[in-house]
């Protein structure tokens, strides 16, 4: 075992803890950026001037009117600007723009005595704009060729022979919704400029390096001259990974020009319709199949609708296109993948970073076509798994590893869930109810862990141990709610062998930790944690040094355990707080700052090819539902999960990572609907779901009735962190059984063996057309059995529509409504 995912006597970690913030979470005693404004004094409020249209060019700019408003302290425009006018990492996201993108684009900001003193100033701004042409959808996006940033390639094998090869070869098209953020607490910052002219920033980011990088270059200072510090996010799911920057900015901004503490922070209103979501995709696809059911070859083209601006769209795509084989083994494979340029809100990192995207590209697909190969969904999947000792490579040529644990999650989730049991109740509930069906599925994960971009992959971090033995650690990560710094704490507490209430964290800020990575891409506890223990590995040494001087023994033969320094195989012992003073009387350093590099990680993202992911975290889960034939709607009746988390380093909060990604994921596909007016009235482009009483989000009526959740046991992973596994983004792919689960309900209303096409989201409505469609088919059906010359008619979508040597499974998801469902309709 290496000496990193090694744990020593009595751990810390491993034992189910909750979250060290829980008990101020539910007294309402945690602070946030946005409480830190009543604790500081004569503080501004920002407000902006956003522009109702969706593309424009300014032709004038007026702020008289907003600074005769009674409270108003100033107007910031791009002549305030004293560095770079820019908010992103592109150089393609003016601060204040001279061309206004989408709706709702903020082109100057209001400083005000009070935040009614901001907003009625900021109403006072005019604005003259020269229209423009505006693309709004996916779907024009392609037909106008707009398209921005990389436009990546995958390859491997000979995607020709794979098709020559297949028995059977099916075509489509896939089109699937974005997915709102909706964190408790909006963007927010606090800024203020001390007697020295440094710039201190309180933001709610999940990248404050970054942002103080963003903050120095508009203010045109170098990063020494910035600090940023995040206390907590509530909530950030990676919508606050690039996009909090230009708020700090605002902020900093406006404290340098009025030398007082200025604060932005948005309404719920401004949060959804200013910043970014989850990238929709569109999906044109076709892959071929041996006589098994094997995959034989895939050709498909993935688009990701970027928004205005670039953000982080070439990361989310290429990760999109590395996570489109999921736990599936492609010989022979060619994904292309692809940025629209629309005039939306730029669409940024969502918890899974384009995973989700790609892996729902090929679910759905199996899911389409498993009817069609008379084959039963799970079994199609099983036949197409990684399998251990071939050496199988993922189609951008990293070995699968550990790709038994693709096979033995499933089968403990089929064993645990008793799903054989079920699938023969299900079928004879089914039999009896021609109004009201269930479905039963189970789908497995595979994702990888590691930022794509091979420099983000290194953390630090600083430990300092006090006179009186206490413990101050400070780490490059940020906590949003899941729990990383009770993690850090275990993992410090484990390394010096002390109990954790010797430990306390400090925030995250950019003057004791620099150039710190994002926490994303579920790597913080990796990340950090090394760090964490590197930094204590350190301090450590330097004691057990201290403890052999005083126990007359070597420091090899020495061990903290629990707060006390013993020698192996004596009575002698010294206590944690006697062997620190000892240490400072002996003028030993006791403070250390520790670093880590994830190691063995090459990528070039011109060929795309390499291993850019340090290992894979797997899963599996199963979900049942029922349907109303009526209304489409449906209820989860149970869900049952087995996922890897390695050695989970806090099995409390790692479960409950597990519940929520899974819950989080369920709204995308089922729940959360996303919708722009695409008319060409004066409010296209505008957000239609403007808040929660138009955007649903799952609630306790959402939850399955029965949910069962197990973190896989004996994982111990080699070179990570006390064996541990990341766990934040995975969970969230699990929810993949759900939709697979109402798309057999919706099925089981037809013949056996039709093929269902189902909206994404699959809400009621979506899961209406695609019961409609499917009785369409046993009409169809029926119809041909008593007239022979009527089956030439039959829609697509039904059984007679597909030949098993090819066909077409194509349908668009652009209104919830496939083309099949369409068809079905209107002959219903």
């Amino acid at each position: 075992m290496s000496n990193l995912s090694e744990r020593p006597e009595k751990p810390v970690v491993g034992v189910p803890l909750p979250h060290e913030s829980a008990a101020l979470h539910v007294t309402g005693a945690a602070l946030y950026t946005d409480d830190l404004v009543y604790r500081t004094k004569d503080v501004l409020h920002a407000y902006p001037v956003q522009v109702m249209k969706a593309r424009g060019r300014i032709t004038g700019l007026r702020t008289e009117a907003a600074l005769a408003v009674p409270g108003v302290v100033r107007v910031l425009t791009g002549a305030d600007v004293p560095g770079v006018n820019d908010a992103g990492m592109k150089h393609d996201e003016p601060l204040f723009p001279d061309e206004v993108m989408f709706h709702g684009h903020a082109v100057a900001w209001v400083i005000g005595e009070t935040l009614e003193a901001a907003r009625i100033g900021a109403a006072a701004v005019e604005v003259d704009l020269d229209e423009l042409p505006s693309i709004i959808t996916l779907g024009e996006a392609i037909e106008a060729e707009s398209f921005h940033g990389a436009r990546p390639v995958m390859a491997t094998g000979d995607i020709e022979a794979g098709f020559a090869d297949s028995a059977h070869v099916f075509d489509g098209e896939f089109q699937f919704a974005d997915q709102e953020h909706f964190y408790l607490e909006t963007h927010a910052a606090l800024a203020y400029i001390d007697e020295a002219e440094q710039v201190f920033i309180q933001s709610s980011t999940q990248h404050p390096s970054e942002t103080q990088e963003i903050v120095a270059h508009v203010l045109g200072l170098h990063s020494h001259e910035v600090t940023v510090q995040c206390l907590r996010m509530g909530g950030g799911f990676g919508g606050k990974e690039m996009q909090p920057h230009g708020f700090a900015a605002i902020a900093a901004l406006g404290a340098k020009l009025t030398g007082r503490p200025v604060r932005v922070r948005l309404t719920r209103t401004q949060d959804l319709t200013m910043s970014g979501k989850r990238h929709g995709f569109h999906a044109a696809w076709r892959i071929g199949f041996d006589t098994e059911g094997r995959i034989q070859a895939l050709d498909a083209t993935l688009t990701a609708d970027g928004g205005w601006s670039l953000d982080l769209s070439e990361p989310v795509t290429a990760r999109a296109l590395c996570h489109i084989d999921n736990t599936y083994w492609i010989p022979n494979a060619r994904v292309a993948g692809r940025i629209a340029k629309t005039n939306k809100v730029s669409n940024t990192a969502f918890r899974g970073f384009g995973g989700p995207q790609g892996m729902l590209v090929i679910e759905d697909i199996l899911g389409r076509c498993a009817p069609l190969l008379g084959l039963d969904p799970a079994e199609l999947r099983k036949r197409n798994f990684y399998r251990p000792g071939l050496g199988q490579t993922t189609p951008y040529g990293q070995t699968v590893t550990q790709a038994e644990r693709i096979s033995a999650v499933w089968e403990q989730v089929e064993a645990d869930g008793g799903l054989a049991d079920r699938k023969r109740e299900i079928a004879a509930f089914n039999a009896a109810h021609p109004h009201t069906k269930r479905g039963l599925a189970i789908t497995g994960i595979k994702f990888g862990i590691s930022f794509n971009l091979t420099a983000f992959n290194q953390a630090g971090a600083l430990v300092l141990i006090y006179k009186d033995g206490s413990v101050l650690i400070t780490h490059g990560g940020t906590e949003m709610g899941q729990g990383l710094h009770t993690k850090m704490l275990q993992v410090a507490a484990t390394t010096l062998g002390i109990p954790l209430s010797k430990v306390r964290l400090a925030p995250t800020r950019t003057d004791k930790v620099p150039n710190t990575s994002a926490t994303a891409a579920s790597s913080g506890a990796d990340l950090n944690g090394g760090a964490v223990k590197n930094a204590c590995e350190q301090l450590r040494e330097r004691l057990l040094q201290v403890a052999a001087s005083q126990l007359g023994s070597n420091a090899s033969d020495v061990r903290i355990v629990e707060g006390v320094a013993r020698t192996l195989g004596s009575d002698q012992e010294l206590a944690w707080d006697d062997l620190v003073r000892t240490a400072y009387f002996q003028r030993v350093q006791l403070s250390a700052a520790g670093y880590y590099r994830t190691e063995g990680l090459h990528w070039d993202a011109k060929t795309f090819r390499g291993s850019p992911f340090k290992y894979f975290s797997y899963g599996a889960a199963a979900a049942e539902v029922e349907v109303d034939g009526f209304t489409g709607a449906y209820r989860i009746r149970r869900v049952d999960i087995v996922h890897d988390v390695g050695d989970s380093l806090s099995p409390m909060i790692d479960i409950g990572q597990v519940e929520g990604g899974f819950v989080q994921g369920a709204g995308w596909l089922t729940l959360e609907d996303l919708r722009w007016d695409t008319g060409d009235g004066p409010n296209r482009g505008r957000l239609l779901t403007q808040a929660a009483s138009t955007y649903k989000l799952p609630s306790f009526s959402e939850m399955p009735e029965e949910f069962n959740v197990s973190l896989m046991e004996n994982a111990t992973e080699e070179g990570a962190v006390y064996g541990s596994k990341a766990v934040g983004e995975p969970p969230l792919m699990l929810a993949f059984c759900v939709r697979e689960a109402l798309r057999q309900a919706a099925a089981a209303f037809g013949p056996s063996g039709v093929s269902v096409e189902l909206g994404a989201p699959a809400t009621p409505e979506a899961v209406f057309w695609a019961v409609q469609a499917a009785r369409q088919s046993r009409a169809a059906g029926e119809a041909s059995a008593a007239d022979p010359e009527i089956a030439a008619g039959a829609p697509a979508g039904s059984s007679s529509g597909h030949a098993l040597n090819g066909g077409s499974a194509s349908g668009s998801a652009a209104d919830g409504r496939t083309r099949a469902q369409t068809e079905a309709l209107s002959g219903a």
